[in-house]
């Protein structure tokens, strides 16, 4: 069920006007939003309902157990500590199934075909259950902060499946840890204050950058130039690669600012996923500003465990490149999505080197190179990142070099909205608090006729139906 739809419309508006009609009942409250975001994991394919809710079960069994293995000290005991080893790999294996099965059966049976040994695994056709990735990374922190004793009390099974399933953040996030979801849904939904005027500002301008931006972009320029590149000539590639650094960044900041602000109107607060990431200044700096709930789980349940800032330099180059691969391959079962996490990992490697040895002596205009550097870098890995195949992604690459023979057929308006695009990453934030004070001082009747208006034009401006959202596949 996608959130610019006609469908998702009349979902949210009985969702909502059910929520706060019963919201006084505070059980009824959590009950209904669990059947609803069971309703809405299951409008593609109900028989994956089953496994969201075989993962619940399993999960709060073994964070409950959990947290009654421990020792005096708050550690775990040995039973518990293989416990959660299971549990772990319980989540990693389910995933691993339906998402690496057939990409490692291929590899494994392409490696053993090299010396005639025919096939080994058989080869499957197995459909990837929308958001199991995210589901799953929710899973895992959960039982991790119950052995690290970042949750006080397992959460009762009712609150648990209403973390898990809960319909805004489900599909594509932003990752939610339990400190901060559950401490929302345990007092009652009237006694909160629902942030009416950023929700509608976040999920307005969320929509235009999915349905007007996101589409241009691709529709444009970005989806024919990675289809066949050979079809283009340098500067062409170039915009294409730059229109696809938007076009992910709208569609997946989009799909973020709807899903906060749909949460909003229900009661509950996400964190932030994005923070101008085209502006920064270094790699760091863009993943400090990028899906930053996932690179704060990266940082927390994969960097850290693997040893952090801990050990000698090489050790720590290690745990940066590593985190960063392993990222890169949580994205999808291809080589092309490893490479795209290498780039970055390698990338932060050099960087930490190079700030190590020169911080400090950098001249005044250094910051316009920062800039530009790291922008192309993070451009050079989405090439991986949106290929199909490595031979794509070098054919792009060797033509952005070589097919310098003419203009290609770049249309104004094009260049004006890419441009614009990365010129709005560095307006300062009080430019939107601003819009929102000016919208909350409006009148209701004004109010409403201002969304009206703007809900019009994005459906004027958008295309005619609307694609999925990119990290649905992931």
């Amino acid at each position: 069920m996608l959130f610019p739809t006609v469908d998702f419309a009349i979902f949210f508006v009985v969702v909502f006007a059910i929520a706060w009609t019963i919201r006084p009942y505070h059980l009824w409250w959590r009950v209904f939003l669990v059947a609803a975001s069971w309703f809405f994991y299951g409008f593609w394919e109900p028989a994956f309902v089953l496994l969201l809710v075989g993962s619940t079960a399993a999960n709060w069994a073994i964070g409950h157990d959990l947290s009654r293995m421990k020792d005096v000290d708050g550690r775990l005991n040995a039973p518990g500590r293989a416990l959660l080893a299971f549990g772990v790999a319980l989540n990693l294996a389910t995933l691993g199934y339906f998402k690496y099965y057939g990409f490692f059966a291929e590899e494994i049976n392409d490696l053993f075909g090299l010396v005639g040994a025919g096939e080994v695994i058989p080869l499957r056709q197995i459909t990837l259950p929308v958001a199991i990735s995210f589901f799953t990374f929710h899973a895992i922190s959960y039982l991790v902060d119950i052995a690290r004793n970042d949750i006080e009390e397992p959460m009762s099974p009712l609150d648990f499946s209403l973390y898990l399933s809960f319909f805004p953040h489900l599909v594509a996030g932003p990752i939610v840890r339990v400190t901060e979801f559950a401490p929302q849904i345990r007092e009652p939904l009237g006694e909160r204050l629902v942030l009416a005027v950023p929700a509608f500002q976040l999920i307005v301008f969320g929509l235009f950058k999915k349905v007007v931006i996101s589409s241009y972009l691709a529709n444009e320029i970005a989806d024919p130039v990675f289809a066949a590149p050979g079809q283009y000539g340098s500067l062409e590639i170039l915009v294409g690669v730059y229109a696809y650094a938007i076009q992910i960044f709208a569609d997946f900041s989009g799909y973020t600012d709807i899903a906060i602000g749909c949460a909003l109107l229900l009661g509950v607060k996400f964190p932030q996923n994005f923070d101008q990431p085209y502006r920064a200044l270094s790699l760091q700096d863009f993943w400090r500003r990028w899906h930053m709930t996932l690179s704060r789980w990266l940082r927390d349940y994969l960097y850290i465990p693997l040893g952090g800032n801990r050990g000698t330099k090489a050790f720590i180059y290690r745990n940066l490149a590593l985190t960063m691969i392993l990222g890169g391959l949580w994205h999808g079962a291809a080589l092309t999505f490893v490479a795209w996490g290498a780039i970055h990992g390698f990338g932060l490697v050099i960087e930490r080197e190079l700030r190590e040895r020169y911080e400090g002596r950098l001249g005044r205009f250094a910051v316009v190179w920062q800039w530009l550097i790291t922008f192309h870098v993070v451009c050079l890995a989405w090439i991986f990142f949106r290929a199909e195949t490595f031979g794509t992604a070098w054919e792009m690459l060797w033509r952005v070099l070589t097919a310098w023979d003419g203009a290609g057929t770049l249309s104004p308006l094009l260049l004006i909205v890419i441009a614009g695009s990365i010129a709005s990453q560095f307006l300062p934030d009080r430019l939107s608090g601003s819009l929102r004070i000016s919208f909350s001082r409006l009148a209701p009747a004004a109010q409403a006729a201002t969304l009206a208006v703007a809900l019009v034009a994005i459906d004027i401006l958008g295309p005619e139906g609307v694609s999925p959202f990119i990290y649905f596949q992931f």
